[in-house]
This record gives structure tokens, sequence and C-alpha cells, in this order.
């Protein structure tokens, strides 16, 4: 192997030669100076380097690379490997965009996942406090069903006017909405009680008094204004009287209490009056005495009347239809009874306010709502009172 590389050597030294020697007599056969100059330059640059391209491939069969061989192809190797060195260097960026696709696609999902968990999550809140809110409406509604059960075990009136009589009935809206502002407005006459009471008892002048004794007024002429929408609700309620304590219920009237009762109840409470009040307090009570017994004759009257076109019914005289009618429209009056009678109350209210002065007005009111509130009182006490057991 040793011998046989220097044997390779020498053939290509010799070929070399010849070659150029072959060159340089094909020159000097040229007659132009330029043609002559060319070879020349194609001899020195480019010739050598087809030639030894030539002799690689006819020796690359025969015989195994050397280091030297190594050495000559190495500048071709060179421009090689830089070429596939830039090329690397080019694919590197192409192959981190198309890297960068994927993970922008990827950061996209990922974006349209965590939004699609947070409005999950904050249905999920929006459910569970629908739930609660429905849950709590669910305890409230028990608890107020469970309350008028108990006052309609009581004797309360709690029923439509279209149900029955029994605890099955539907309840009126309007009537447990006056209920519920009844109760209120007795908590509040209690409080302006005690207000009239301790300004009585105090040195205050009439103006201030008589802002509170307005204030009364107008806290009663509130309570008509609620019997009004009341008895659109149901007349029939109003008449019965089931809103109001059990001895209040003794002295009803036409919905409430009577205008001369109210007189007698405060006339005690008056004194000293001069002999002018005397006369307009007794000729007030005479004309309210007269319109209760008008109100109480067409109270009457209406009963009859209704009665007599319910006989009808009964024995077919006329024709149902039309007696039904009729009925209905003296149903209807009743309303306006109900209503007349809380306007005789308002004017007895206001006409006795103009008579007295301003102290006296505040006493007749002191006086007029600890009465209402003893009899209130007097019920509960009949209610508890021990019974003997059957």
């Amino acid at each position: 192997m040793v011998d046989f590389i220097p044997r390779v050597a020498a053939r290509v030294w010799l070929s070399l030669l010849a070659s150029q020697q072959l060159l340089l007599f094909n020159a000097m056969n040229m007659t132009s100076p330029t043609t002559q100059f060319a070879p020349t330059r194609r001899m020195g640059i480019y010739e050598p380097f087809h030639q030894m391209s030539v002799w690689e491939d006819a020796f690359r069969g025969d015989i195994m690379p050397s280091a030297d061989a190594c050495m000559i192809s190495q500048p071709n190797d060179r421009p090689d490997d830089k070429s596939g060195y830039t090329s690397g260097e080019q694919h590197i960026p192409s192959g981190s965009g198309d890297n960068q696709a994927p993970r922008s696609t990827s950061d996209k999902v990922q974006r349209r996942l965590a939004q699609n968990r947070e409005a999950a999550r904050k249905s999920r809140m929006r459910k569970k406090a629908y739930v609660q809110q429905l849950e709590t409406s669910r305890l409230k509604l028990a608890q107020l069903e469970l309350e008028l059960e108990r006052a309609r075990q009581q004797g309360l009136y709690m029923l439509g006017t279209n149900s029955n009589m029994g605890l099955l009935g539907t309840i009126n809206p309007g009537i447990a909405a006056f209920e519920m502002e009844y109760s209120h407005w007795v908590e509040e006459q209690q409080k302006k009680n005690a207000e009239l009471r301790s300004i009585l008892q105090s040195p205050v002048s009439d103006m201030e008094l008589q802002l509170l004794v307005d204030n009364v007024l107008s806290h009663y002429f509130n309570l008509f204004r609620m019997k009004a929408d009341a008895a659109k609700a149901d007349v029939f309620y109003l008449i019965s009287g089931m809103w109001r304590t059990s001895v209040e219920r003794f002295f009803h009237w036409i919905g409430g209490f009577k205008p001369s009762e109210l007189i007698n109840v405060v006339m005690p409470q008056l004194e000293p009056l001069t002999d002018q009040q005397i006369i307009k307090v007794c000729n007030l009570r005479h004309c309210c005495q007269q319109a209760e017994d008008a109100l109480t004759q067409g109270m009457d009257k209406l009963q009859q009347t209704l009665a007599q076109s319910i006989l009808n019914m009964t024995t077919g005289a006329g024709s149902y239809t039309s007696q039904m009618v009729s009925s209905m429209e003296n149903l209807e009056a009743l309303e306006s009874f109900v209503n007349q009678a809380d306007h005789l109350r308002q004017q007895t209210l206001q006409q006795m306010s103009i008579t007295l002065t301003t102290r006296q007005a505040a006493r007749g009111l002191l006086a007029f709502g600890e009465y209402l509130q003893r009899l209130r009182a007097l019920s509960s006490l009949w209610a508890a009172r021990p019974r003997e057991p059957t």
C-alpha cells in the first residue's frame, strides 16, 4: 500500500507535464496575439482544476481517498459546506416560523377555552344566586301562608269574593294589602296618641299643637282612603267588620264607628265649653244621628230588596238573568253606603276641629284614640281569658 501511493503520484505528475507541453505547442501555432493570450489564461486558471476533477473521477473507483486527496478536494468541499451551512441557517427560521403558527393557533384555542370556562363560571354563579333568591321567596311565601292560615283560624276574613267559606278559599290581594296597611295604621295611631299625651303635658304654642292636630286628622283621613280601596276589592269585608277586633265589632256600624259615638266619647274631655260651642256640638250630634238613621234605613231597604230578588229567583218569577243582574246592582250599592258613612265620619272630625279650640281638639282626639285603643286591649283580654275545659 505504501509503494502504491508514490506510483500514483508519479503518474499524476507525468500527466500534468504532458498536458502543459501539449498546450504550449498549440499556443505556438496560433497567429493572433489575442488568441495566444487567452489559452494562457485558460491554462493557468481553469484547466488545472478541470484536469484534477477528471483525474479524480478516473481514479475514484480504483483507489481509496487518502489524506492528500482530502486536501486537494478541500477547496471544493468548503463552498459545499458553506452552502450547506447557509442553507441550514435558512432552514432554522423557516422551521421556527412553522412552529410559531401552530403555537399561535394553540394560544387562541387556550384563550377561547379560558373565556368559555369564565363564562361557564359566571353562569353557574348567576344560577346559584337565582336559586337562592327563589328559595328565599319560597320561605317568605310559606311564612306568609302560615300567618294567613293562623289568622283565618282565629276568625279573620281572608277569602275572596268568588270563594266559598272555608280554609281552602283564595285570598283577595286587595283585602290582604288592606290588612297589612291597617296594622301599620294602628301602630302609627298609638305613636300619635303618645305624642298628643306628651305635648298636652308640656307648655307649647298653639301653632305647634295645631300642626300635631292636623297630622292626627290626616291620619284618620288616610284610613278612610284605605277603606275606599278595600271596598272596591270586597265591600262585604268592610261591612262585616272582620278587620276590627271582636269588641270593636260590637260597636261596628257600616264599616266603622258611628260619628255620634265619637261626639259622646269626647264631650266629657272637652269641658269647659262655651255656650256657643255647646250649641254647635249638639247640633252636629243631631245632624250625625239623622244621617246615621238615613243610612241605616237605606241599608235595611237594600237588604229587603236583595232578599226579594233572591226569592224571585227561587219561585221562577221573571227571567233568571234579569233577576241576577238586578241583584248585582243592589250589591254594588253597598260600596256607596260605605263611602257615605266614611264621608260622614270625616265631616264630623273636621267640624269638631273647627268648633273647638286647638287644645280642646287635641284633647278630643287623644280621648277618642285612647278609647279605640282600650277597645282593642279589651278584645285581647277577652280572647286570652281562661276557659273551662269542655
